[in-house]
């Protein structure tokens, strides 16, 4: 092989080293799957504890927004067991009280 027909110039090769700036820092740093894994517990402690149909709902939104901003590296049982929780919260608020859900601010019309 002819060296001089070759195009790569191996004097001009730079490692690649990742810069660790303050915006980079704040990125990696996303709490909303740990916010939202913590609301959607204490929702469904609310909904299972008050009967409140509201809250079971609330927390399977939380659990929901937890399960699609978290992380591969994450732990997954927390979040499988977030989701558990409040997926039994809904099941039981319901089996309790088979009624359709009215809103809070629908009470307070009446």
């Amino acid at each position: 092989m002819n060296s001089s027909s070759d195009p790569r110039r191996p004097e001009r090769e730079v490692r690649y080293k990742p810069s660790v700036s303050g915006s980079q820092a704040q990125l990696d740093d996303n709490a909303t799957p740990d916010y939202m894994n913590i609301l959607g517990m204490t929702f469904s402690m609310c909904g299972l504890m008050m009967r409140l149909k509201w809250c079971a709902w609330v927390s399977l939104y939380c659990s929901c927004i937890s399960f699609a901003n978290s992380k591969v590296s994450d732990d997954t049982k927390q979040i499988l067991s977030s989701f558990m929780l409040s997926i039994s919260a809904v099941v039981m608020s319901y089996l309790q009280n088979p009624q359709p859900m009215t809103p809070p601010w629908a009470s307070a019309i009446q």
